[in-house]
C-alpha cells in the first residue's frame, strides 16, 4: 500500500510538470508563430522592392507600417507564460489533492478490511438459498467453511457449488480438503476426479484417473468413476479394462436409456483385443 501511494504521488507530480511544460510550449509556439509571420511579411516587402514594384519611399513606409502593426498586436495580446509562482501553485494543488485523497482513504478505509459491499451481498444471499445461482451458493458456502473448516457436509456442498459454477479448480480444492478429513470418502474421490477432468478440458489425466481408481477401490458402485476409468482405458486401447469398468454401468441403466445405448455401441466386443 505504501508503494501504491508513493507511485500515486509521483504520477501526480509528473502530471503537474507535464501541464506546465505543455503550457510553456504553447506560449512559445504562439510567440514563434507571430514572429515568423512578421518575418515573412518583411521579406515579401523586400522582394517587391527588389523586383522594382516598390520604390524606396513606399518600401520604407510599408516596413514601418508592418513594424507598428506587429508591435501593436504584441501589446494588445500579451502571451501568458508559466512562471516560478505558477509552477508552485500547480504542484501545490496536486499535492493538496493527493493529501485529501489519502485523508479520505484513512477516514473511510483500512488495508486488509474485507469488501464490505461483497460481504453485504453474501449476507443477503444466505437468507434466500433456494433462489441462488451456483456462484452465489458457493460464496455463501465458502463463508460457512471458513467459520467451520471441519464441517464435511459444508465442504461437500462447497465443492458441488463450485463445480456447478464452472470453477473446477476451486471444486477440486474443496474436495481435497474433504478427503483430508475423511480419506475413505469414495464420493469425494470421485468428485475430485470429475473436477480434475473438467479442469483438463474433458481429458482424464493421471491425477484424475488416480482419484477414480481410489473411488472404485473404496466403493465399486461409484458408477461415475467407472465411466471415466472406462474412457481412460478406451483411449489407451485397453479393451478388457473398458469392459470391466463399463459392464456394471451398462447393467445399471435402463435398456432404452440413451447413455446405455451409447456405451454399448462404444464398448469393445469380447475377443477384439
Amino acid at each position: 500500500m505504501i508503494a501504491f501511494w508513493m507511485m500515486t504521488g509521483l504520477a501526480a507530480a509528473l502530471a503537474g510538470l507535464l501541464v506546465l511544460a505543455g503550457a510553456r510550449r504553447g506560449a512559445d509556439a504562439a510567440v514563434e508563430a507571430d514572429s515568423d509571420a512578421g518575418t515573412r511579411e518583411l521579406d515579401e516587402l523586400d522582394r517587391l522592392k527588389a523586383r522594382g514594384l516598390l520604390d524606396d519611399a513606399a518600401h520604407a513606409a510599408a516596413r514601418a507600417e508592418a513594424g507598428r502593426r506587429l508591435l501593436a498586436q504584441g501589446a494588445a495580446a500579451p502571451r501568458p507564460v508559466a512562471g516560478s509562482k505558477d509552477r508552485l501553485w500547480v504542484l501545490g494543488g496536486l499535492a493538496a489533492a493527493v493529501a485529501a485523497a489519502l485523508g479520505l482513504y484513512v477516514a473511510t478505509g483500512w488495508p486488509g478490511l474485507p469488501d464490505q459491499a461483497y460481504e453485504t451481498r453474501v449476507d443477503a444471499w444466505s437468507t434466500q438459498l433456494e433462489t441462488l445461482e451456483p456462484a452465489q451458493l458457493a460464496a455463501v458456502t465458502a463463508r460457512v467453511v471458513k467459520e467451520r473448516p471441519g464441517d464435511r457436509q459444508a465442504l461437500a456442498m462447497l465443492g458441488a457449488a463450485r463445480f456447478a459454477a464452472d470453477d473446477p479448480l476451486g471444486a477440486a480444492s474443496a474436495f481435497r480438503r474433504l478427503i483430508e478429513l475423511d480419506p475413505k470418502d469414495a464420493q469425494a474421490w470421485a468428485r475430485l476426479g470429475e473436477s480434475l477432468v473438467r479442469a483438463n478440458d474433458g481429458k482424464v489425466g493421471g491425477d484424475a484417473e488416480a482419484a477414480f481408481i481410489q473411488a472404485v477401490k473404496l466403493d465399486p458402485e461409484q458408477l461415475g468413476a467407472r465411466f471415466f476409468l472406462g474412457e481412460a482405458a478406451l483411449s489407451r486401447g485397453d479393451a478388457a479394462a473398458v469392459r470391466v469398468m463399463w459392464s456394471p454401468l451398462i447393467a445399471a441403466l435402463e435398456p432404452t436409456d440413451p447413455r446405455r445405448i451409447d456405451l454399448e455401441r462404444r464398448m469393445p466386443k469380447a475377443g477384439a483385443e
